[in-house]
């Protein structure tokens, strides 16, 4: 039998799961190292200030909008973020090409390469919460089983320091040597503080909600949507992490720099943005609303482009759920930016 070249059996493993990226649009298939570090620096403004590190999402019905995003969003768009892991449900969910994740802190961007490095060392779902966690993975946890069983299993186990620190040197390894990022000391010991959290703290890094929670955590219909729901939706996860296509930004929403820098890129190479969601940033933005309107007017859109709002006050579109507070609703990214008037930029 002729031998596959390895892109080509990764291929047809992700087609196996359901999981290659329509692309539409002109993005590279994968960035190299420099392109990767080059896009997230360049684009990156000075580390900001928020109240609290917000390691792990505060929303558990956040997946309540997700079959009406499915339904409105085309695969192989660009997707935009802001905060840690519910992105990686929504872009299991909706397939982008390339995934760009803004916050104002840089605690975000380095929470985002811990991250990237423990996708890239998990060969599974089973595999990615050991590391996550530092807990030795227990026997049984094949790719049949669903994501209660994976985070029930877990759930039973105490963190190992033998397992963390053998974890913390490949995390650093991974993105020191294998993805070659020029990493200062504080950030690599900034990320190893954020490791030791999920080491010490475990399922409660942030105390309620919990990460089992928010793995198994569902939409309207009760379907389980989390990034650790099936394989596919790793896979699909490591996949993009893998080809460098989920790029960590510091910036503010209403800030001069990340947001235009992202949008001269994606206009570059004839891209367009399939979703953008904000959490509940917009309410903190205050006199730079009107700023943040016209960074995303500067996007490149189109009818379909849906912002994604977890807010107490829904900001208009419409919403899906009243869990802890906050509302999930969708809007069309058009129609929204039409308001800010003043030197207005021509979406397609």
């Amino acid at each position: 039998m002729r031998r596959l070249a390895p892109l080509s059996i990764l291929l047809l493993l992700l087609a196996s799961v359901g999981c290659v990226v329509t692309r539409a649009s002109g993005l590279p298939e994968s960035l190299s190292r420099a392109d990767f570090w080059q896009l997230s620096a360049g684009a990156s403004e000075p580390d900001g200030y928020f109240r609290s590190p917000n390691l792990t999402s505060n929303e558990v019905q956040f997946q309540y909008v997700i079959p009406e995003l499915i339904r409105n969003v085309k695969p192989g768009n660009v997707y935009l973020g802001v905060g840690p892991e519910q992105n990686f449900t929504y872009i299991a969910a909706l397939k982008p090409s390339m995934a760009i994740i803004f916050d104002i802190r840089r605690g975000n961007l380095l929470l985002q390469l811990m991250y990237k490095a423990i996708f890239e060392l998990a060969s599974d779902r089973a595999e990615f919460v050991s590391l996550l966690f530092s807990r030795s993975r227990p026997p049984g946890l094949g790719p049949d089983r669903t994501v209660t069983d994976l985070m029930a299993a877990y759930g039973e186990l105490t963190g190992s320091r033998v397992e963390f620190e053998k974890n913390s040197k490949a995390i650093r390894g991974r993105l020191r040597r294998v993805d070659g990022l020029p990493l200062s000391e504080n950030d690599v010991n900034a990320i190893q503080q954020i490791y030791e959290t999920f080491y010490t703290d475990g399922f409660r890094v942030r105390y309620s909600p919990t990460y089992d929670e928010l793995m198994t955590a569902t939409d309207e219909a009760g379907l389980h949507r989390s990034y650790l729901a099936t394989e596919s939706s790793f896979a699909f996860m490591k996949d993009l992490e893998q080809r460098n296509l989920v790029v960590p930004v510091v910036g503010d929403f209403g800030g001069p720099k990340a947001i235009r820098s992202v949008a001269a890129y994606l206009r570059a190479h004839n891209a367009t943005v399939g979703a953008f969601y904000l959490s509940n940033v917009e309410q903190y933005l205050e006199s730079k609303t009107v700023t943040f309107c016209r960074n995303v007017q500067s996007l490149p859109l189109d009818r379909s482009s849906t912002f994604i709002r977890s807010s107490s006050r829904g900001f208009g579109g419409y919403g899906f759920g009243y869990g802890r507070g906050f509302v999930s609703s969708l809007g069309n990214m058009l129609n929204e930016t039409r308001v800010c008037q003043d030197n207005p930029v021509t979406s397609r």
